[in-house]
């Protein structure tokens, strides 16, 4: 399989390159005011490095959320902008999907921190089918569902005993199980599910 995968919705950039067995990725640490600038070298780098074209991609994969409002909107049109010009479809991946998917078995309650106490949450079952929808949660509320039998899991360091994933990794195998989810890149769309502060800020 063939595809080209970024997340721009976290401090960290992920940029995947895929094709056939061989992988190359670039992972760039704490680069939330980078990610603009940084973007398209990564993902010339890794295609040169992978020896894949766009247009021999079967699509191409953006995070669309929850996470950062700026970072969200700045990988969502580079994916449509590369998908219109190549022809190629493109795959929403959500940021709860990368870090379910980054390892194997048990029930997960993908975290990711939403500022000011709170949490972009969604729970997962054991075929990393949702059964907790994604919702902007309290402490409180994240803690109740960990104690309901789910295992936690971030990107960093949270105070609710989670484990830390690999982004990188997860957007991998993410893309990987989703594949068949393709879309026109016209579909592609935030997933938003507070207002951002800016909006808030303006009542």
């Amino acid at each position: 399989m063939n595809f080209l995968a970024i997340d721009t919705s976290a401090a960290h950039l992920t940029v995947i390159a895929q094709k056939g067995e061989k992988v190359e990725t670039a992972f760039i640490r704490d680069s939330l005011h980078a990610h603009s600038v940084r973007l398209m070298d990564e993902i010339d780098g890794v295609l040169s490095r992978a020896g894949l074209s766009l247009s021999e991609c079967e699509l191409i994969a953006s995070v669309v959320g929850a996470g950062s409002f700026t970072g969200i909107r700045i990988g969502i049109a580079t994916v449509k902008g590369l998908c219109f010009a190549s022809g190629v479809p493109a795959l929403a991946v959500t940021s709860f999907d990368a870090l379910a998917y980054a390892e194997r078995g048990g029930k997960r309650l993908a975290l990711v921190a939403a500022g000011h106490g709170y949490y972009y949450t969604c729970g997962y079952g054991e075929e990393r089918e949702i059964l907790i929808p994604p919702a902007y949660s309290s402490k409180e509320e994240a803690e109740r569902l960990i104690k309901g039998g789910f295992s936690a899991v971030a990107y960093e360091t949270l105070g609710l005993g989670e484990k830390i994933v690999d982004p990188a990794q997860g957007l991998l195998h993410a893309v990987r199980a989703k594949c068949g989810e393709k879309i026109s890149p016209a579909m592609l769309h935030a997933l938003y599910i507070r207002k951002s502060s800016a909006e808030e800020n303006a009542k």
